[in-house]
């Protein structure tokens, strides 16, 4: 018979893990606990990257593959050791979320059922600042890994024009995600801003391959340069956390020459510690060296400047002052 509970130790903490042989991962028969220990092994990177940022939990009882739901609040029957910080959705609700503080607090999640983590663009200690710009790289139907490649490619090509590094992760499905960390200066609204002048100078120059078009009518068989991943208050899954597929796979941080090479479907929680023991974080020197938005907001300034409004905004967003009508092109026509 399967045991109730087990406890597992981490960040000088017992953290238990309740039906800890649960299948979670049934494509490679991985268990909650196997979950909870991949992330004592990766802990120390997945830390350099996610510590002190709130996360949006979603909770998957059943495991991967099963139902869903997103739970913005952390429970009242929470552990007092339990750091959390208030947080505001883009529809305006306030909510007291996880803070990734250690990975104790990462595995408190893992029992909740919690897979990964959606990370907020910030520090809970300043939430003012969005210190990430998160480009994400997402294949319209039709488009294949191969194409991505070549997307990512670009976008490292332009970030290093403008004097800015690039590190890129598999999204843990069909993207890339291309992150920047930045100095503690500027505002989501600003980061935005940024992503989209970015989006928009890649689709001038690779209009074939890469799209920076908001309706999906409009994309065809691109890839999509999702700006909006930036806008105020919009969480991403975060980095070295196991994405909800039944094969276990993870988000993970690469060097742009595994970009050119590796299967992203190989990265999973049973290969990924051993890829970080052979070869060490990619992104290692991400964090202790952040860069100037200055670049890309210039770029943006220009577009205002030859007549360029703003993008559009999701549907859960208030109207924007400079952005266009907020409907489909095929809708706008039949009105």
């Amino acid at each position: 018979m399967a045991s109730e509970k087990r406890v597992i130790e981490a960040s000088g903490r017992s953290i238990e893990i309740s039906s800890p042989d649960k299948i979670y991962f049934p494509e490679i028969e991985a268990t909650k606990y196997d979950l909870a220990s991949y992330y004592v092994e990766i802990g120390d990177v997945l830390c350099r990257i996610a510590a002190g940022r709130p996360a949006l939990l979603e909770r998957f009882p059943d495991g991967a593959g099963k139902n869903s739901f997103f739970q913005k609040r952390v429970p009242k029957n929470a552990p007092s050791w339990l750091e959390t910080t208030e947080v505001m959705t883009p529809n305006g609700t306030r909510s007291n979320a996880l803070v990734v503080a250690d990975i104790a607090h990462v595995l408190w999640a893992v029992n909740l059922g919690c897979l990964g983590l959606h990370l907020w663009p910030y520090r809970s200690d300043d939430p003012d600042h969005a210190d990430e710009l998160r480009i994400d790289l997402d294949p319209q139907p039709g488009v294949g890994f191969d194409e991505v490649r070549l997307a990512a490619a670009h976008v490292r090509s332009l970030l290093e024009e403008l004097g800015i590094t690039g590190y890129a992760k598999t999204s843990g499905n069909r993207g890339v995600h291309v992150y920047v960390r930045l100095m503690p200066q500027w505002d989501s609204f600003e980061v935005r801003s940024g992503a989209i002048a970015l989006a928009r100078e890649l689709e001038r120059r690779h209009p074939e391959l890469i799209t920076a078009q908001w309706w999906k009518e409009e994309r065809g068989e691109r890839v999509f340069v999702d700006f909006n991943q930036n806008a105020p208050h919009k969480t991403v899954f975060g980095a070295w956390f196991a994405r909800p597929r039944v094969g276990g796979q993870v988000s993970t941080p690469l060097s742009w020459d595994e970009v050119d090479s590796i299967d992203p479907e190989t990265l999973t929680i049973q290969t990924v510690p051993d890829l970080v023991r052979r070869r060490g974080d990619p992104w290692g020197s991400m964090v202790d060296q952040p860069q100037s938005l200055q670049p890309l907001l210039d770029m943006a300034a220009r577009d205002r400047e030859n007549g360029l409004h703003d993008a559009p905004w999701p549907p859960e967003y208030p109207k924007q002052p400079d952005e266009p009508i907020r409907v489909a092109p095929s809708r706008a026509k039949k009105s």
